[in-house]
């Protein structure tokens, strides 16, 4: 699949900035998670943490939809 621009009513858009987008609400979601379920204060470095995630998910979302 070829990654073509998204037309947002007549703004053209980047698909990879939808995708940042898509993994940041994700990202914000998981680490809600986390920090209930008290991970984030056992880790060494929690923005550290967060930022892996989130590479995670932005790796996930790109790898998902160039299939």
């Amino acid at each position: 699949m070829s990654f073509a621009e998204v037309n947002l009513s007549e703004v053209y858009v980047a698909p990879i900035s939808l995708m940042i987008v898509a993994a940041w609400l994700g990202t914000i979601v998981l680490r809600l998670i986390a920090a209930r379920s008290g991970v984030l204060r056992k880790v060494w470095h929690p923005a550290l943490l967060v930022f892996a995630i989130y590479t995670i998910v932005l790796s996930s979302i790109v790898l998902v939809v160039g299939d």
